[in-house]
């Protein structure tokens, strides 16, 4: 059997100075620098091995109406060390979160374009 493995996710953002300023400063990742130029702004942002890949392109998707609660709507999730630490800093930035229902310790908070976060707890 092939070994499938995650590269990079893409999220459709309105204002990249404006999604950095969650992925980077309040999340913390780190900008890969190697993003060539795309003809559109953007960033690439590592995430572990990984890449979250922001796109400021037109969003085709409806942003009103969505659920209420994240789990409940598309998301990527994000496994991290310290979950009281991020909740903390989701709490001084005024930004909504909901605590997940699966049991485990994880929540869902949206970035500024609506796309949904799970935080779980490593």
């Amino acid at each position: 059997m092939a070994m499938i493995e995650l590269h990079h996710a893409s999220l459709l953002v309105a204002d990249t100075r404006r999604s950095l300023a969650f992925y980077q400063d309040l999340l913390g990742l780190d900008i890969d620098p190697s993003r060539p130029d795309l003809g559109f702004p953007g960033a690439w942002l590592k995430v572990g091995g990984q890449q979250i890949h922001l796109l400021e392109l037109d969003n085709p998707d409806a942003l009103a109406d969505r659920p209420e609660h994240g789990g409940r709507d598309r998301h990527t999730a994000f496994l991290v060390d310290n979950l009281d630490a991020i909740r903390a800093k989701l709490d001084q930035a005024g930004i909504d979160y909901s605590n997940s229902r699966s049991g485990r310790r994880a929540l869902f908070c949206r970035d500024p374009d609506r796309n949904t976060i799970e935080l779980i707890a490593r």
